[in-house]
């Protein structure tokens, strides 16, 4: 059996109080003794993740990154909610156990959440794991299933109808996102500054509210060790709200690069996208449409915005790399693919 996802060593400068810890859990888990051990999740680009065994139980911690200087992001409690609130009638969502909001514990205010057993599927696959053509379809498949699943909750039902503002929801995210963008600019790049007037010119009327995850891609998601075409958790839920799902159908469509793709593109892919057997862009937005019962009548605004949207994401992260706020390696290149994004937004839009 190919080797579920494990965390290794913590990273320089973002260790935890373990005793702290441990003493803050032990009045609020039960049984909570033993010895404890804490290691990273370390591919994460945005809150950080670790796993946190006392004794012979292991949980997942979250918590947002060192540096962190956006205030309405990486909201421990946000995150916490939203889990609650699904974990019951969504089991793809980890069922979160603890939050603590006092930052003096551990440095930041943080949450715990049971342990999920799978496999992460980035673009370099885990070791011993064969993605033929037959087992990418049936995980293409999967993948629009669980977003088509995700999208027809009821949000009133599952207590979350105050959790996002669905009225002009379209109009916020565009105009949000270039105000991230324009704070987050370490130089000029003039694709973005393109796509961002794009964008606020096209924007299609509301397409209903949903229940959206905003980064529904392959390493926010794990699969199962005997089966993987079979999802066993959906992770990562910072920055879910109620909103229009297909605005969340985009941001996953600038994850899915394509084997026909131009090189630059296909070389800052994140996930499996390009291999044979996975399904296009196209045939995702089709077969959400026909699954979904909702109509997709202008993709392109839609993949254009989560482009725009995970340039600006990432540059955010270059930014504080630029600032000196993170000294995560990781991202003193991260500008390229900012760049490389950003034309192939514009691309997509007809600007180039």
């Amino acid at each position: 059996m190919t080797a579920l996802d494990e965390p290794g060593a913590i990273r320089e400068g973002e260790a935890l109080d373990q005793g702290a810890l441990v003493a803050y859990l032990g009045s609020r888990l039960p049984a909570v003794g033993g010895s404890i051990a804490v290691r990273q999740f370390r591919k994460g680009h945005s809150n950080l993740t670790y796993l946190v065994r006392i004794g012979d139980a292991e949980y997942v911690l979250r918590r947002p990154p060192f540096g962190n200087v956006v205030k309405t992001a990486h909201d421990m409690g946000r995150e916490f909610r939203v889990l609650s609130a699904l974990a019951p009638v969504f089991p793809l969502a980890p069922a979160p156990l603890v939050l603590c909001d006092d930052p003096s514990v551990i440095g930041a205010p943080f949450y715990l959440m049971e342990r999920r057993y799978g496999l992460v599927l980035r673009r370099a696959l885990p070791e011993g794991l064969l993605l033929g053509p037959d087992l990418a379809d049936r995980l293409s498949a999967a993948m629009v299933e669980t977003l088509v699943a995700l999208h027809g909750l009821d949000d009133r039902a599952v207590g979350l109808e105050d959790f996002g503002k669905p009225a002009g929801y379209v109009r916020r995210q565009v105009e949000g996102w270039t105000r991230r963008y324009l704070a987050a600019a370490t130089s000029d790049v003039r694709a973005l500054n393109d796509v961002a007037a794009w964008l606020a010119e096209r924007m299609p009327p509301e397409r209903g509210a949903a229940v959206i995850h905003n980064d529904f891609k392959f390493d926010n998601v794990m699969v199962a060790g005997d089966d993987p075409a079979r999802l066993v958790a959906v992770l990562d839920w910072e920055m879910a709200t109620v909103g229009d799902p297909l605005m969340d159908l985009g941001c996953s469509l600038a994850y899915w690069i394509e084997a026909t793709d131009p090189e630059p593109l296909r070389a800052v892919a994140m996930g499996p996208t390009a291999m044979p057997g996975m399904w296009t862009r196209r045939r995702i937005v089709d077969e959400y449409a026909r699954r979904s019962g909702l109509a997709v009548d202008d993709p392109s605004f839609y993949l254009v915005f989560g482009l725009f949207k995970l340039a600006v994401i990432l540059q955010q992260i270059y930014a504080r790399f630029v600032r000196g706020v993170t000294r995560d390696e990781r991202f003193r290149t991260m500008d390229r693919t900012v760049a490389v994004l950003a034309r192939h937004a514009a691309v997509e839009a007809g600007l180039e």
